[in-house]
């Protein structure tokens, strides 16, 4: 069974930084993409960073480029997302997901990416 669970998450104040996991089982690990992706309150999903746990290569939003780190540890079927520098906008669930390799194409279009994990949220407050 393909699983994908979020831990991580919590209420930080902002300037803070958080870390978040995403671990992986059921599933050739090294052959996918993870991605994180949030979901604000009244607002649709939109992607935030992806990793390809091949070759490492990774892509982030504009959004958050410079301030969240994305990072993959084969060993561990594990996917981190740090976050530095939080804001009260990074407020929302976040969640992870697969995805097949390549990354092409638009690499944060949430409809490329499957098997979701249940979320983690992340409170920022100001």
């Amino acid at each position: 069974e393909v699983q994908l669970v979020e831990s991580g998450g919590g209420l930080v104040q902002a300037g803070g930084s958080l870390r978040l996991s995403c671990a992986a089982s059921g599933f050739t690990f090294g052959n996918y993409a993870i991605g994180w992706f949030r979901q604000a309150p009244g607002k649709e999903r939109e992607g935030v960073a992806c990793i390809s746990n091949n070759d490492g290569e990774t892509f982030y939003a504009n959004s958050v480029k410079g301030r969240f780190t994305i990072t993959t540890d084969v060993a561990k079927n594990t996917v981190y997302l740090q976050m530095n520098s939080l804001k009260p906008e990074d407020t929302a669930v976040y969640y992870c997901a697969r995805r097949n390799l390549p990354l092409l194409g638009i690499i944060l279009h949430q409809k490329d990416y499957y098997d979701w994990g249940q979320g983690t949220q992340v409170t920022v407050s100001s």
